[in-house]
């Protein structure tokens, strides 16, 4: 008795997933090849067909990302019957090999069923607009922050950058910078650009000339067919690090190298509105050489600084730091005083200074 329930049942199993829907695809993978990113979406069609017995029901279809759409057939699919997935992808900015997946879900099949598309996108050739995005009047330039990172002190280092003109006549150029920043040695090669033409702007850092350590910038200024424009987006700026090296240093050297001690904050106190206020932050040479102080700066304007020059093996030194109220609010503060000397071991040092404004 119990084999025939068993085989009923196996029986009845059978005859109702023949009556379902049951899908099939001619492909489940299509492979574009090398297509061209200048010649924008290509489209592909996955047909399905409904082998079952019911009507088959694409109820989902979903790309597994937004550069590939999907549309399919909406209406059931009778037995017997085929529908389709159309499939675009779109290659714009999106150059080299690609994998997409595309999942389908549907009721002629327990599990969702992938179908892929692949290829290789051809980048489009670069553009004026694309080379040279930043427009300075009639020229046009590759871009206008230019960051030469860290540099050693006593080397120099060359950094170019191309201008253009993509307009239909010919445009004369020129550059104004900060002369008194002798250490940047700026050079245009070209003076006069007819249609097409290209030029280089060339801009050298002799370090060894620059009597400041650490963060040093300047900008550059284009006078385009004799107008000069100074909008910050149409200006050239320049930023270098530059550091001391140490590295020819013997480790008898290293052991009579001057140390750096100081606190890491300054309580600078309540300052009036209006008024000033003079802190003393003392660093100490802990070493036995003397400590020279490169350099000592903040990045906010109220803030003033006489450093000592040098500081003797074993000594200390006062730094007056002067808060300056005239245009303050009310308020707490705090800031950074970054302090470059010749330690070896910490030849950079950060000290936080807090005060308020009453």
């Amino acid at each position: 008795m119990k084999k025939m329930f068993l085989m009923a049942a196996i029986l009845c199993s059978m005859v109702t997933m023949a009556q379902q829907a049951v899908i099939t695809f001619n492909k489940t993978t299509h492979d574009f090849g090398k297509i061209n990113e200048a010649d924008g979406r290509v489209t592909t069609i996955f047909e399905c067909k409904n082998e079952g017995m019911s009507p088959l029901v694409l109820t989902n279809v979903k790309a597994s990302c937004g550069c590939t759409t999907p549309n399919w057939t909406k209406e059931p699919i009778a037995p017997g019957k085929t529908g389709n997935i159309t499939v675009t992808y779109n290659p714009s900015g999106r150059p080299g090999r690609f994998q997409k997946s595309i999942t389908v879900t549907s009721n002629g099949s327990t599990e969702p069923v992938r179908l892929y598309i692949k290829g290789e996108v051809i980048p489009k050739p670069a553009q004026p607009v694309d080379k040279y995005p930043i427009k300075v009047g009639e020229l046009s330039l590759q871009r206008n922050n230019i960051n030469l990172g860290s540099i050693t002190k006593g080397l120099p280092k060359t950094v170019e950058i191309e201008y253009a003109n993509t307009t239909s006549a010919a445009i004369t150029v020129d550059i104004k910078f900060e002369t008194s920043k002798t250490y940047w040695k700026p050079f245009i090669s070209m003076t006069k650009l007819e249609p097409g033409q290209t030029g280089k702007l060339q801009m050298t850092l002799q370090t060894d000339e620059c009597p400041l350590y650490g963060p040093v910038d300047t900008k550059i200024q284009f006078i385009v067919n004799g107008k000069t424009y100074t909008a910050t987006n149409q200006t050239i700026t320049y930023k270098a690090d530059i550091k001391e090296d140490f590295s020819k240093m013997t480790p008898e050297d290293i052991q009579q190298a001057p140390i750096i001690e100081y606190t890491a904050t300054l309580d600078a106190g309540v300052v009036k509105v209006g008024k000033k206020t003079t802190s003393k932050l003392t660093l100490h040479n802990a070493g036995l050489n003397p400590l020279h102080i490169r350099r000592v700066y903040s990045n906010d304007g109220n803030i003033n600084i006489v450093p000592p020059k040098s500081i003797k093996g074993g000594k200390s030194e006062v730094l007056p730091v002067t808060i300056n109220a005239a245009n303050a609010t009310a308020g707490q503060y705090t800031r950074e005083i970054t302090i470059i000397t010749n330690d070896p071991k910490k030849p950079i040092a950060k000290v936080k200074v807090v005060w308020t404004v009453e």
